[in-house]
C-alpha cells in the first residue's frame, strides 16, 4: 500500500470520531450551507496536516515546545470551547436558505483551525503511527513523509466534505424551531467539550 494511500485512510480515521468540531461543522452546515460546513472542515484539516508536517519531518524543537506547552493550549481550547458553546447555545435560529458571506467562511475556517490547534498531543499520536509505517525519527525519507502528510490532508478533508454534503440533504427540513433546539443541543454539547478540555489542562499539569 503507497504512503499516500496510507495517509488518506489515516486522515479518515482521525476526522472521523464524533467531537466539537464535527458538532460545529454540523451545525453550521444546517444554518448557512455546505460551504460553511466544508471551511469549518478545512480548517481542522489544515491544522492536522501542520501536525502532521512537525511528526513527519522531525521538527523536535518545535514538536517539544507545543508539548511543554500544552497545559496552556488545552485551556485555551477550552476556554474557546466554552465561549462557542454558549453563544451556540442563545444563537437565534435563522432561516435555512441563507448562504454563507466570505467573513463568516473566514472565521468558520479559523475557529475550527485554532481548535484542533489546541491538541498538541497530536504529535505524539503522528509520531507513533508514522513509526508504525516506518517513518521513524531521522529516517531522512521526505518524499514518503509528504506523500503521507498530503494524504493526511486530503482524507481529513474528504471526510469534511462527506458529512457536510450529508447534512445539507436534511436541510431543508429544518425549520426555525428545530434550528431552536439543534442550536441547544449543539451548544450544550461544545460547552461539555470545554469544560471537559478545561479540567483536563488543570488536572493534568
Amino acid at each position: 500500500m503507497s504512503f499516500l494511500l496510507k495517509g488518506l485512510i489515516l486522515g479518515l480515521c482521525i476526522a472521523a470520531p464524533v467531537g466539537p468540531i464535527g458538532i460545529l461543522c454540523i451545525k453550521r452546515t444546517l444554518r448557512s450551507g455546505r460551504l460553511s460546513g466544508m471551511f469549518s472542515g478545512l480548517g481542522a484539516a489544515a491544522a492536522d496536516a501542520i501536525y502532521g508536517i512537525i511528526a513527519a519531518f522531525s521538527l523536535t524543537s518545535l514538536s517539544s515546545f507545543l508539548l511543554n506547552y500544552q497545559t496552556y493550549f488545552k485551556l485555551g481550547g477550552g476556554l474557546f470551547l466554552i465561549y462557542l458553546g454558549l453563544k451556540t447555545f442563545l444563537e437565534k435560529p435563522e432561516p435555512t436558505n441563507t448562504s454563507a458571506q466570505p467573513g463568516h467562511l473566514a472565521r468558520d475556517f479559523s475557529s475550527t483551525f485554532a481548535l484542533t490547534l489546541t491538541n498538541p498531543m497530536t504529535i505524539l499520536s503522528f509520531m507513533a503511527i508514522f513509526a508504525g509505517l516506518g517513518l521513524t525519527i531521522g529516517s531522512n525519507d521526505y518524499g514518503q513523509a509528504s506523500k503521507l502528510v498530503i494524504g493526511v490532508f486530503f482524507g481529513s478533508l474528504a471526510w469534511w466534505l462527506f458529512l457536510a454534503e450529508l447534512v445539507t440533504l436534511f436541510r431543508k427540513r429544518v425549520n426555525a424551531s428545530l434550528m431552536r433546539w439543534i442550536n441547544r443541543t449543539a451548544g450544550g454539547l461544545i460547552f461539555l467539550f470545554g469544560i471537559v478540555a478545561l479540567l483536563n489542562s488543570l488536572i493534568y499539569r
